[in-house]
């Protein structure tokens, strides 16, 4: 619980970190923010920040694919990410909580399960199944264009280890809704 604790106080503190220049930058104050209610596909890095202490525990560098489909007028998400090494893939499932920090930029938070494909096999976000937390924020830059990145904590997420996985995910990202 206390590997869960120090993961999530990480996560808040790298969420800050990212959105505070949107607050700070913002001209004018306007009543209410619209956020953006893309539904995208996007591709990107994922760097894994920690081990599990074990042989094949060993934080690690690899891609990321992700998908998010907004659900109507809600501030709801279903989104899947696959964090990928040389050795194998996790596939994170999860729902998220959209809240809309400027007109085009969203914060979220949420959780799903990961599905490692080959369990024992080192992937940015561990070696083994388990329940997944994400925070990130995503903002388009261009048209049909946006920028996303995430911290993805696996819970228990390493075989033999009651350690989490803590993963940085960044990317690019092309609106088809």
């Amino acid at each position: 619980m206390k590997g869960v604790m120090k993961s999530f106080v990480t996560i808040s503190a790298l969420s800050v970190l990212t959105i505070a220049p949107i607050f700070m930058s913002a001209g004018e104050a306007s009543a209410a923010p619209k956020g953006t209610d893309a539904s995208y596909v996007g591709v990107g890095v994922s760097a894994g920040l920690t081990n599990g202490g074990q042989t094949g525990d060993a934080a690690t560098f690899g891609g990321n694919m992700v998908g998010r489909a907004k659900l109507g007028r809600t501030p709801f998400s279903l989104r899947g990410q696959i964090n990928f090494s040389d050795q194998t893939s996790a596939i994170i499932p999860h729902a998220t909580v959209d809240i809309p920090v400027g007109n085009t930029t969203n914060v979220y938070v949420g959780g799903g399960y990961q599905f490692v494909e080959k369990n024992g096999k080192p992937t940015p976000s561990g070696n083994e199944d388990g329940i997944a937390v994400v925070a990130g924020v995503e903002s388009e830059v261009a048209k049909n264009f946006l920028v996303y990145s995430n911290a993805t904590v696996g819970v228990r997420a390493y075989k033999n280890s009651p350690a989490s996985a803590v993963s940085i995910n960044s990317g690019i990202g092309y609106r088809f809704k």
